[in-house]
């Protein structure tokens, strides 16, 4: 065993430390896609096309590319939303706390 090592020390330690690498780039990376998505509840009067207008300033998608996207992971293949209900939407991961206030609704 001790011959072993010593001709494949270098390629054992190699191997282990590749596979830690590997480990946690992939928590690392499960994390940060969570980070990207936001759960909303639909207000009176809303629809996918005013909640992408609403949230411009935090995606990168045109509008309807951001209806398709939020239909296709809510499993919502119609148009119509209903006062209540929670739906998922894309969001980048750059945007500060002061662009989210400038692009909340006025009341």
């Amino acid at each position: 065993m001790k011959k072993l090592w010593n001709q494949y020390s270098y390629a054992i330690i190699l191997i282990l430390l590749s596979c830690s690498f590997a480990i946690i780039l992939t928590i690392q990376n499960g994390t940060e896609a969570s980070n990207h998505f936001v759960k909303i509840t639909v207000s009176e009067g809303d629809s996918l096309w005013k909640i992408s207008e609403q949230y411009s300033g935090q995606h990168s998608m045109s509008n309807k590319e951001f209806v398709n996207w939020v239909k296709k992971h809510n499993e919502n293949t119609d148009d119509q939303l209903f006062p209540g209900e929670e739906i998922i939407i894309p969001i980048s991961n750059d945007v500060s706390p002061a662009a989210e206030l400038a692009s909340a609704p006025e009341k």
